[in-house]
């Protein structure tokens, strides 16, 4: 409400009140006048000239032309549209004015801030158009204040914490940033007030023509037709061209192409980046590049980019059609740099940032790239791997897929050429870790073939590569020795390489070693490299290198006929019934299992691909074998002695042997399993015909190398364990038998059986002697226990283990207290444990894990899968 209505002060504010307001009045007056003379319908005139003289009673009549020239002031507001670029160019000017306030009083933590803001309005700016003067001007102002701002610091000044760390940040980007406006710059500097007066000038330009007016509701535009559209297209077909964003024709010529490559830098990683864009961009660089620079550089963004369509797209894996395309590419980068030594690409050179001019390179001198070669050939090599993980390996896509490996090969060869003339080597040389990164690649495509595969391989890579080219660490000569090549390149990472890649590099020896069967080498360096001791502190993919390598040791032994050493080997993998998740070639996924989904992905993406895996089936008809040559005769020996301790060899075979015998109608062996099984059977029945016939029929045998070999072995080792298991299961009831019956029983020379009866008495295994004069065993009675001592000595050792089991029971619950109670108690509480029974009924020695007794071949084995080879 107005003052009017308050009264009638005498003091001079009320008055002044009073005069506005009726001056007021009169101004509304007569705008209205003039409205209601302009008007030219009656109804309203009448309507106006009635409101008016109602106005002029009382004090409505003021209200009355307020409220009239509120109206009227809301009819002459205009609503003003702006474009995005007017508004673009408001807040930059508010930032600039930010930016000047700020430096007045020197706040360098706001000016630091409001710089990062201002090159992000920039850059959408200048997509649509110029530069911004002002912008210039900002920019130069600024840097000259920091060389203001720099001089005085020199002198003395000094600046708070957070100015000082807002001055530091600007004064690392100014410089870097003006160099893509050095010219205007140099303008603005050479003329200040002609610069920017050139701006209101063009502002103050008329507008050459008038926009086209919008044609009415009732105007149709006819189209034109085809004959029309044809003809304008061929008339104007020679003015086609780019056009990029906000509408600017992009123009590819040599000397643009950098500054091309920095705006598809700088989008990598944004969203909505049109990658199939960006790489036809490329392309046409690549036809107007000029000199080796520019095609270098091009070269290793569009490989880049290439690799980036991976991370944007719904599949896991590269498209082979863009991985041929970036290993093409990738082969003519490598071209191009052994062509041209002067430019060098390498990890951690400084980049070019003047996009204005071309580095030049006189004589002598080298130019640094910044890039990886190493990088990009292992990226190669991870998206073939990836890609053989997603295609089924029973198609003939996966066949044609794998048939790219040989050029991924070539390249291999041809980086590890290319870093190696880089630099000598030398272990402590920073670059020396890309040498060793790209041979340990190398090593890891031959170390499982078998070496006919691995020299067609090099053939064709030394056909491929240009013969200028040579390396020192693996000269060409090498390459046609397959083993001699491994042994070089093992060398090699043994000497210049340290930690998980020497690691690596040594299961890869071993590993071929054993698979072209040199069994005691591959041992013999197993154990000298104590990775048994240490896998477990490496990473996951070197523990499954280490369960490969492991299982192909067992496999060579079994083929050598070391039937002992290959179950011992394999038990820890085999026995555990987790060959797949150990050795990475499929995952079992249980019910209840608590895996999450990012675990479970990290777990397929380290499977192997199919033409790595070692056959399963075959491994376990092996390991099941082993183990029956090992526990058949260990049944009988124990079923004959009651006193002995019960063990057993492997729980996995027991357990099937059990499972099969509880059956109440047994069928005739549909699979391997089933064959190994029924083998043993007819083993422990003394029928060794029927389970070498039976176990030799299995066709899993025709996959090992000369099949017929690894038959006749396993005939003559059913043979030697039948012999074992017939004496075992009747020597209590024999007072002598003639070799030579057993000669004629098992078809095998007397002197075979003479040294199989002299093995088993040596280790104590068989209580007899051997008459050589007489060709006869004579065998010694000892104290036969009774029925009821039998059962007493079975009830003894059932209390132990019980025993046992309540003491490592007591133990955890008490967490720990167990021992110190035995300690209070004494070690004769329960008559000497160490003892037991005079220390002989246990029936020899005890070995690790509560073995006991003499291995049944001659060499004594402990301590792990290939420990026991120190005892031999």
């Amino acid at each position: 409400m107005s003052r009017f209505f308050y009264g009638s002060g005498s003091d001079s504010d009320s008055s002044s009140d009073e005069e506005e307001v009726y001056s007021d009045r009169d101004e509304v007056e007569d705008k209205s006048s003039e409205e209601e003379s302009s008007e030219e319908e009656d109804d309203s005139e009448e309507d106006s000239s009635s409101d008016d003289e109602d106005a002029g009673k009382g004090a409505s009549r003021f209200m009355k032309g307020v409220s009239d020239s509120e109206d009227s002031e809301d009819e002459e507001k205009v609503t003003v549209v702006k474009s995005a670029k007017d508004k673009r160019l408001e807040e930059l000017e508010s930032t600039i004015k930010l930016i000047e306030n700020a430096s007045k009083i020197g706040d360098w933590a706001v000016i630091s801030a409001e710089f990062d803001k201002l090159n992000r309005q920039i850059v959408k700016i200048t997509q649509a158009g110029p530069t911004p003067r002002v912008y210039v001007k900002a920019v130069a102002d600024l840097e000259d204040l920091v060389t203001e701002t720099t001089g005085k610091i020199k002198a003395g000044k000094k600046l708070n914490g957070s100015n000082s760390k807002g001055f530091n940040a600007v004064k690392q980007r100014i410089k870097k940033n003006n160099k893509e406006y050095a010219a205007q710059i140099d303008k603005y500097r050479a003329a200040k007030d002609d610069y920017m007066n050139a701006v209101e000038e063009e502002q103050k330009k008329p507008v050459a023509a008038a926009p086209t007016p919008r044609p009415a509701k009732a105007e149709r535009v006819q189209a034109p037709t085809p004959a029309a559209v044809a003809a304008a297209a061929a008339d104007d077909d020679d003015g086609f061209a780019t056009v990029g964003r906000g509408g600017k024709t992009l123009q590819y010529t040599p000397e643009s192409i950098l500054k091309h490559l920095r705006v598809i830098v700088e989008s990598r990683g944004k969203k909505n980046t049109d990658r199939l864009e960006q790489i036809r961009t490329m392309e046409k660089l690549l036809e107007v590049a000029q000199n080796p620079y520019q095609r270098i550089r091009v070269y290793l963004t569009l490989i880049s980019t290439r690799f980036d369509l991976t991370s944007s797209s719904t599949a896991n894996y590269m498209s082979p059609e863009q991985w041929k395309l970036a290993e093409k590419e990738f082969s003519t980068l490598l071209s191009v740099l052994e062509n041209n030594r002067s430019y060098v690409v390498t990890e951690g050179a400084e980049e070019w940032e003047d996009d204005e001019r071309q580095p030049q390179v006189a004589e002598g001198e080298t130019l640094y790239i910044p890039g990886s070669i190493v990088s990009y050939v292992e990226r190669l090599d991870d998206e073939l791997t990836r890609s053989l993980q997603h295609i089924d390996p029973h198609t003939a896509e996966y066949i044609e897929r794998l048939s790219d490996e040989q050029q991924l090969y070539n390249n291999l060869v041809r980086a590890q050429f290319y870093v190696e003339g880089l630099s000598p080597a030398d272990k402590n040389d920073p670059r020396q870790d890309g040498i060793n990164r790209v041979m340990m690649r190398r090593l890891e495509h031959i170390y499982f073939k078998p070496s006919q595969v691995v020299t067609i391989l090099e053939e064709s890579s030394s056909k491929a590569l240009p013969a200028e080219l040579e390396s020192a660490a693996t000269p060409r000569g090498t390459t046609g020795d397959v083993t001699n090549l491994v042994q070089t390149v093992c060398n090699y990472l043994f000497k210049y390489s340290d930690g998980i890649l020497k690691a690596r590099a040594m299961l890869c020896q071993i590993y071929f070693l054993a698979l072209h069967d040199q069994y005691y080498r591959s041992r013999d360096l197993m154990l000298m490299s104590h990775l048994t001791e240490n896998i477990s502190n490496f990473d996951v993919s070197t523990q499954i290198l280490f369960n490969r390598t492991l299982v192909q040791i067992g496999l060579c032994a079994f083929r050598a006929g070391l039937i002992y050493e290959a179950q011992n080997t394999l038990s820890e993998v085999c026995g555990s019934g987790r060959q797949k998740e150990l050795l990475a070639q499929g995952i079992i996924l249980q019910r209840y299992s608590t895996v999450s989904p990012e675990q479970e992905r990290l777990e397929r993406q380290r499977q192997l691909p199919f033409h790595m895996h070692i056959n399963l089936e075959l491994l376990e008809c092996i390991y099941l074998t082993s183990s029956m040559f090992l526990e058949v005769p260990l049944m009988a020996q124990t079923s004959s002695s009651p006193e002995m301790k019960r063990r057993v060899i492997s729980k996995t075979f027991r357990r099937m042997l059990d499972y099969n015998e509880r059956q109440v109608f047994t069928g005739p062996a549909e699979n391997t399993r089933d064959g190994v099984i029924m083998s043993a059977k007819f083993l422990a029945g003394g029928d060794w015909k029927k389970a070498a016939s039976m176990l030799n029929s299995i066709k899993i045998w025709d996959l090992m190398p000369q099949p017929e070999k690894i038959k006749e072995m396993l005939s003559e080792q059913i043979q030697e364990e039948g012999l074992r298991t017939y004496l075992f299961t009747y020597a209590p009831f024999y007072d002598s038998l003639s070799t030579a019956t057993l000669a004629n029983m098992f078809e095998l020379p007397e002197k075979k059986i003479a040294a199989i009866i002299s093995r088993m008495i040596s280790h104590e295994e068989l209580a007899a002697a051997l008459d050589q004069v007489n060709g006869a065993i004579v065998f010694r009675k000892g104290v036969e226990l009774s029925r009821l001592q039998s059962q007493i000595v079975t009830l003894a050792d059932k209390s132990m283990n019980l025993l046992e089991a309540n003491e490592k029971t007591l133990e955890q619950r008490t967490q720990g207290m167990a021992n110190a109670f035995q300690r209070d108690q004494g070690a004769g509480a329960r008559g000497g444990r160490g003892g037991g029974r005079g220390g002989g009924a246990r029936g020899g020695p005890r070995l690790p894990g509560g073995q006991q007794g003499r291995r049944p071949g001659g060499q004594q084995f402990g301590g792990g899968a290939l420990g026991g080879a120190i005892k031999a």
